[in-house]
């Protein structure tokens, strides 16, 4: 009677073992999925962390401080109302555009660092890959959020800026396309070129 009470276990658990693998090897598989692919909470809090980074811009030395355009002469500007560039390439024209002028550049916009994104996740742009003066397509006549307008004021042709936007010169409180709500901006932005009403420019071409 031992003898085939034993059989019989061996059977069972010969049959049973391939079954016991089929169930246990997926579930092992979706948990390092889980943690593979695990992007919860990539935006969590995330008016207190635009709100600290901004204090951060504002207390770097070397940032540059533009205060925005529109802010009357006689306010007190307070961290929001700059933009904090910093300046990577300077051209030779002296001229910078107006308010009413068509600019031509090449952008490149981010949001700030996150756990997934280390430079800031790209929520749009006019070129691929590294910025090249040569290769870059430049775009013209978009609309600006007040803190772009407030670095093209300044620039000049050849300038290369990294601007620092407060969200409350960007979309404030309000969401745009992939843009969460309380967002500040990092933009890459290269003048190519501006000109007044009236006037018009050659469809660009890349120069290679």
């Amino acid at each position: 009677m031992t003898k085939s009470i034993e059989k019989v276990v061996r059977s069972l658990v010969k049959w049973l073992m391939p079954l016991c693998l089929l169930t246990v090897v997926p579930l092992i598989s979706c948990e390092e999925d889980d943690d593979d692919d695990d992007t919860s909470g990539e935006f969590d809090n995330w008016k207190q962390r635009n709100d600290e980074v901004l204090a951060q811009w504002a207390s770097d030395p070397t940032l540059k401080k533009i205060k925005n355009y529109a802010l009357n002469e006689n306010a007190n500007p307070g961290t929001t109302d700059y933009i904090y560039v910093k300046v990577l390439e300077e051209g030779p024209v002296n001229d910078t555009p107006l308010l009413t002028d068509t600019v031509r550049i090449a952008y490149r916009g981010r949001l700030i660092p996150t756990k997934t994104y280390d430079e800031g996740l790209v929520f749009d742009q006019s070129y691929l890959n590294v910025f090249n003066w040569d290769t870059a397509y430049p775009a013209q006549g978009a609309s600006w959020v007040a803190g772009v307008q407030t670095a093209l004021l300044q620039m000049h042709v050849g300038d290369r800026w990294l601007i620092h936007i407060p969200y409350q010169l960007a979309y404030g409180g309000s969401s745009s396309n992939n843009i969460p709500e309380y967002s500040n901006l990092i933009f890459d932005v290269a003048l190519f070129d501006f000109w007044h009403p009236g006037e018009s420019r050659p469809v660009f071409k890349v120069r290679k």
